[in-house]
């Protein structure tokens, strides 16, 4: 069973790699799910980590449909990735109503065409996960990551079973809230492949900063935070 380990940094690469990971989607800002890497993480992690790596392509955290602006960043991105030899991406795109955007997420697979193309988390947004899973294996994915659209793997493993029968040339990637104790569940029942973090906290500081740089009320799936146009605009014509 291959192991993918999820990677917000060099030194998270670096211990998943000598831990004896297989691959590593690398990522930065876990708290939100994940963001595409900078330029210098991606050129840092190539350089020092021999294991393959699949680069998570989102622009931003929230939601999984983008504007035209955001979806030509990922595109950008996919090719940058291709450009600095890297073996796979993770990406995927949403409609508002929560159904798969066939047509961007094709466009996606296509840019990123001779990399391996997982179709990340979003997948456990959808309504209809099993006409899906069906779409995405006609479109060319590679491999599925998804929770078995539950909080966590073990509690999603009804679907995933599901999802695993009917699975041809996507694979299903079991992820969330896998850890050494429950590995054994996904490897009896054939899953060929986990994701996790395998994260821990480690205090980096004697003391906690009296001003806190973390905003709790940014962290949400269905609202942006966005630099508004008309306090930019009052500001300016205050401050000017």
């Amino acid at each position: 069973m291959l192991v993918e380990i999820c990677a917000n940094s060099l030194q998270s690469a670096w211990n998943a790699e000598k831990g004896g990971a297989d691959r590593i989607e690398l990522c930065s800002e876990l708290a939100v799910g994940g963001v595409t890497p900078s330029y210098g993480l991606l050129k840092s992690v190539k350089a020092h980590i021999s294991i393959p790596i699949h680069v998570l392509i989102r622009p931003r955290s929230g939601d999984f449909t983008y504007s035209d602006l955001e979806f030509e960043i990922m595109k950008k991105d996919i090719a940058l990735c291709k450009d600095l030899g890297f073996e796979g991406i993770v990406a995927g795109v949403l409609h508002e109503d929560l159904t798969l955007d066939v047509e961007r997420t094709c466009s996606l697979i296509e840019a990123a065409n001779g990399l391996h193309f997982t179709f990340h988390r979003a997948f456990d947004w959808v309504a209809d996960p099993l006409s899906t899973l069906e779409k995405l294996d006609a479109m060319g994915a590679n491999t599925i990551l998804t929770s078995g659209q539950q909080r966590s793997a073990i509690e999603g493993m009804d679907l995933l079973k599901q999802l695993q029968e009917r699975e041809t040339s996507a694979s299903i990637m079991p992820g969330g809230g896998i850890t050494p104790s429950n590995v054994h569940t996904f490897k009896d029942n054939g899953f060929k492949a986990i994701h996790l973090s395998g994260s821990t906290s480690v205090k980096t500081l004697p003391t906690s900063p009296r001003i806190p740089m973390s905003a709790a009320s940014n962290l949400s799936d269905d609202i942006q935070t966005i630099t508004d146009l008309e306090t930019v605009r009052l500001v300016m014509e205050r401050a000017k």
